[in-house]
């Protein structure tokens, strides 16, 4: 009797835990009909409130984009991983930012931890 008392308050206790985890949500239902994203008008919380590989795939799209306008045709894997963990975290603290005011602060945050001097 005991054992099953402390079975059904333990399993109670964490189906109550796991109601309060907020769902990820698709990229897709930030998509217009005709399945574009404003990348522009994304905000943090729809970057951490996304499924690990589609914020992968948001990471890589700014990254070229910022690349792109730099006239730079490379790519720091391990830099841009480290970029994009900072997002996220700086993103899951700031939600009501968009994604673009983050980047512009964390990329500020590791040129400036780097030593590295934007001409």
């Amino acid at each position: 009797m005991r054992k099953t008392l402390i079975a059904v308050t333990v399993g109670a206790g964490m189906l109550m835990a796991g109601s309060s985890a907020r769902a990820q949500v698709n990229l897709s239902e930030y998509a217009d009909p005709e399945g574009f994203l404003d990348v522009q008008a994304l905000t943090c919380a729809q970057l951490a409130g996304t499924w690990q590989d589609q914020a992968d795939l948001l990471a890589s799209w700014y990254s070229g984009w910022y690349n792109g306008l730099a006239k730079k045709h490379y790519m720091d894997i391990r830099k841009g991983r480290e970029a994009e963990h900072e997002l996220i975290v700086y993103c899951k603290a700031n939600p009501q930012l968009r994604i673009i005011q983050a980047i512009d602060i964390v990329f500020k945050s590791m040129r400036e931890r780097m030593g590295i001097k934007v001409q």
